[in-house]
């Protein structure tokens, strides 16, 4: 099994906690390396394009989140063998990530401006693509994502879901995935309610 590190913030969220997620639930060893925003300055200095997360593989530096991802999930048995299964699991990764880039602007954005520039995401982009989730999930049996089971496709929807839902992204409604989506609130409540994703986050509580 190869050496790895993972380099992100420390929090529970955002692009790094599926591949966190995805390697703690598959019992792969790796080194959590988180650290604190004001840290980020001196951390992007030698990560690749100055971002993270960033994965270290037997002292290799690799970047983008989503090829990590399917990286931790083929270790962890997380990631399907079946092609067309894989191309769906990929689909929702990546459709969950462009979201992402979308607000990631608004991140650096303050007062009046921020409102406006994520009330327009919430009246616009954001109902489309949790709708198309549910979609899909709901088409594919509305357990799952794809393959059946649980894949690292469920783990990243997991993760922005529950973002959506915190109340820590100003001017987007708490309620907003219940309003739209609720199939995708159940679903979060069933990866959440998961032994291995409940063990992994005990670790945290203590």
């Amino acid at each position: 099994m190869p050496q790895l590190k993972l380099t992100y913030f420390d929090f529970h969220g955002g692009r790094g906690e599926p591949v966190r997620l995805a390697l703690a639930i598959g019992g792969v060893a790796f080194e959590d390396h988180r650290f604190a925003y004001p840290e980020f300055a001196d951390v992007r200095q030698t990560a690749p394009f100055g971002q993270v997360p960033v994965l270290e593989v037997d002292g290799v530096k690799v970047t983008q989140c989503d090829a990590m991802l399917r990286y931790a999930g083929k270790l962890a048995g997380l990631y399907p063998a079946d092609p067309l299964q894989a191309l769906y699991c990929d689909e929702v990764s990546f459709v969950v990530e462009e979201a992402g880039i979308k607000i990631g602007p608004t991140f650096r954005m303050t007062g009046d401006e921020q409102k406006a520039a994520r009330l327009t995401l919430v009246n616009g982009s954001m109902p489309v693509y949790l709708r198309w989730l549910e979609k899909q999930l709901l088409a594919h049996g509305g357990e799952y994502f794809a393959d059946g089971r649980l894949t690292v496709a469920d783990l990243k929807v997991f993760v922005d879901i529950r973002a959506l839902n915190s109340g820590r992204l100003d001017h987007v409604p708490t309620d907003l995935v219940q309003q739209v989506a609720p199939a995708l609130n159940a679903h979060m409540e069933r990866i959440a309610a998961l032994p291995a994703v409940q063990a992994y986050y005990a670790q945290f509580a203590k």
